[in-house]
């Protein structure tokens, strides 16, 4: 009976270590599949933020788009011009310059079309002629590198007309048209003083161009045509209306 005993636990005892790796397999597989099952419901929210995140990247990059966008369309719009174009006379010389449209140049046109104005400018700094308006205008200064024939408003009084470069902070009020730098600083009296520069909104005088060796005393029709000896009515000489 003792043997019997003896065996019969022996036998038990090998089939319960027989059984250990089975039920330690089936332990690790329970213990693993609530990670697989986590794992799998986790994957569709992933590429759910995935996808939300691409959405958000597209969206920051539209934005970006219509901002620059936006930007463009302003910087258009400072832009823009005046119809109307300012006649500058320089002892007799006239030439036309292309306004910018802001508060200032409003202004002065509105002066411009009561009467012309005319101006005593001096050089200044060997890239200017520049002096007092007699009135102010309204001011929107800005950081300017000032080119040659850019017309600029300084102080809010004086004006500035360029024949070099300079950067400082100007209201833009237009560019005087089609000419080289060389002949701006014919047409300015770079280096002179005590300028007379006439504006105004039409060509007063009707001449554009004095032909190299004709006297400057000659006197000129409305026109642009020269007044001849006895000729009655308004003549123009050295850029001055006379009436005979």
């Amino acid at each position: 009976m003792r043997r019997d005993s003896k065996s019969h636990r022996e036998t038990r005892r090998r089939l319960s270590r027989s059984a250990l790796p089975l039920a330690t397999e089936e332990t690790q597989e329970f213990e693993q599949a609530p990670l697989r099952s986590a794992c799998t419901s986790f994957a569709p929210r992933f590429k759910q933020l995935k996808m939300r995140d691409g959405m958000r990247q597209m969206m920051m990059l539209l934005a970006a788009m219509l901002f620059v966008s936006c930007s463009s369309e302003e910087n258009e719009v400072m832009a823009q011009t005046r119809q109307e174009k300012l006649y500058i006379t320089i002892d007799g010389m006239t030439k036309t310059a292309t306004m910018v449209d802001n508060a200032a140049t409003q202004e002065l046109v509105t002066m411009l079309q009561q009467a012309p104005v005319t101006v005593t400018l001096n050089s200044s700094g060997g890239f200017e002629i520049w002096g007092a308006l007699g009135f102010s205008l309204t001011t929107s200064n800005e950081q300017v590198n000032a080119q040659p024939g850019d017309i600029v408003l300084y102080n809010g009084s004086n004006i500035c007309m360029f024949y070099g470069t300079n950067s400082w902070s100007y209201t833009r009020l237009g560019h005087i048209d089609g000419l080289s730098e060389s002949e701006l600083r014919t047409f300015l009296k770079a280096g002179e003083s005590n300028i007379s520069v006439m504006l105004s909104l039409n060509n007063t005088t009707g001449i554009s161009q004095v032909r190299a060796g004709e006297s400057q005393s000659k006197s000129y029709t409305l026109q642009g045509t020269i007044a001849q000896a006895g000729h009655k009515g308004i003549v123009i000489q050295n850029g001055k209306k006379i009436v005979r």
